[in-house]
């Protein structure tokens, strides 16, 4: 029979502190996730006001000692968390990420840079439908036409393809309107000359042909296209130019002109018009060539300009009726010193990855050194975790272009002398070896293999056909098939 019973154990559970969380959640923000945070922190904390007058830094002043010894635990228990303890804060911290928030005023950013940087987005979200149910309404078409005209936008995919038949458009119409073939093809005709350029067609050489009808008919080789687009696009997808000269009876200086017409035609016009908001992406850090090597800053723009407002902190007492402002004091002096943690542990860890991929600066992507999360948490002595939060939605400018942090990790091939390749090395020297190549003797998987051996990478064929198909690259075959047509 069970009885209940009391049970005195002792033991050690790992405990994450309000302050650890919050340095956690800022540290894998990305720049724009956290420019909404610190929004919000600025409505609803009055202890925090932006700093107009800084210098594009985290103004924490008046400090008190306990206060700032409590926050700068935070990065040696990052480092102390074992798995699963960082598990179960990721998925709380995530969840936090995603709350509701009110948008904030213009004028209260607490961000740095010009006002002219500020881009301005589509904030319509307007679908494809929408957008060609506008211009149906502005058609002046009569009751009837309108009906057929909606059934036909109904029938259109994302693509901007009609994908019901005209016996289907029928059924839907029925029975409050009998519709015949010959009335919902003259509203289709009306439909597909719409924007974009292209839509409610019923196939893809349809749609080439309606694209290319928009052009002037003194374009050259403007009939040949059409042609081609009515008959032909299974040659031009297989590339067999003879078979196309012959059938078209046209000389090779015609076909290209009419190829080229036809190449520059959308495939899906209606993939234009995206309901969905873009991504901008901010880099964090920027990386330039300085007088005694490459050297890496923080983006100024993307640091946020938020101190401590000393008029409130200075009107705090020990007072009960003060609670309120304590606590909001000392939420706004972990944020601060969150933020100072943030910016601190981002730019030791890029300046380590541009120290160790110095070389693919100079000399671009065949120079990439392997680096994994072990080689920079070892480096500036942190736990792999902290440098995977620190990696993950981060970005770079460098005068090769904008790279995600993530970019400079890749995994190794062993090489003939016993040294490491990276992976992103060997890509790059299969695609120099595949662009060099004799056009009617095209390197196969093989010989690409001897290629790589002899430069002193020991690479198998089924990885060099792996990394082939990344990049898109077809193989030797269909390369020597496309230069022989």
């Amino acid at each position: 029979m069970l009885r209940p019973s009391l049970q005195l154990r002792l033991g050690q559970q790992l405990t994450m502190t309000p302050q650890l969380q919050q340095a956690i959640r800022l540290l894998q923000l990305p720049a724009l996730e956290l420019q909404q945070t610190i929004r919000e922190a600025l409505e609803q904390n009055v202890m925090l006001e932006t700093d107009e007058d800084g210098d594009a830094e985290v103004s924490l002043d008046a400090v008190e000692p306990e206060a700032e010894s409590e926050a700068q635990t935070a990065p040696t228990a990052t480092q102390d968390t074992d798995d699963r303890g960082e598990r179960e804060a990721d998925g709380a911290l995530a969840d936090d990420a995603w709350d509701e928030s009110a948008p904030a005023a213009a004028s209260d950013s607490p961000w740095s840079g010009d006002d002219r940087a500020q881009e301005f987005s589509d904030h319509r979200g307007e679908t494809l439908q929408e957008h060609l149910l506008w211009q149906l309404e502005l058609a002046r078409l009569g009751a009837r036409e309108l009906a057929i005209g909606h059934a036909i936008i109904d029938a259109i995919n994302d693509d901007g393809y009609v994908v019901d038949s005209t016996a289907e458009i029928e059924r839907v119409l029925r029975p409050e309107i009998e519709a015949t073939a010959a009335e919902i093809e003259q509203v289709l005709k009306v439909v597909q000359a719409f924007d974009p350029v292209g839509v409610a067609a019923r196939s893809v050489s349809e749609c080439i042909e309606l694209q290319l009808a928009q052009l002037h008919e003194d374009t050259p080789a403007l009939a040949t296209a059409i042609t081609v687009a009515r008959g032909h696009l299974d040659l031009v997808a297989t590339q067999q130019r003879a078979h196309l000269r012959r059938a078209l009876g046209v000389d090779e200086d015609e076909l290209a002109l009419a190829l080229a017409l036809v190449r520059s035609c959308h495939p899906r016009p209606g993939s234009t018009i995206q309901p969905s908001q873009p991504d901008y992406i901010v880099p964090d850090v920027f990386v330039r060539r300085g007088q005694h090597g490459w050297a890496v800053e923080l983006n100024a723009s993307a640091l946020p300009r938020v101190r401590l407002n000393q008029s409130y902190a200075g009107l705090v007492t020990r007072a009960a009726d003060h609670a309120v402002m304590r606590s909001q004091l000392q939420e706004a002096r972990w944020l601060l010193r969150s933020l100072e943690i943030r910016n601190e542990t981002l730019l030791k860890v890029a300046r380590c990855i541009v120290e160790r991929q110095a070389a693919f600066l100079d000399r671009g992507d065949e120079a990439m050194q392997p680096m994994v999360l072990r080689d920079v948490a070892e480096a500036v002595e942190m736990h792999e975790s902290t440098i995977s939060r620190v990696t993950t939605g981060k970005y770079m400018h460098t005068p090769r272009g904008v790279y995600e942090f993530r970019h400079f990790f890749s995994s190794h091939v062993a090489a003939t002398d016993g040294s490491e390749i990276a992976s992103t090395a060997i890509r790059a020297r299969i695609r120099k070896l595949i662009a060099g190549e004799d056009p009617t003797r095209p390197l196969s998987d093989s010989q690409i293999e001897k290629l790589l051996a002899e430069d002193g990478a020991r690479v198998a064929r089924r990885t060099v056909a792996k990394y082939r198909e990344a990049m898109q690259i077809a193989p030797s075959s269909e390369r020597r098939r496309a230069q022989g047509r």
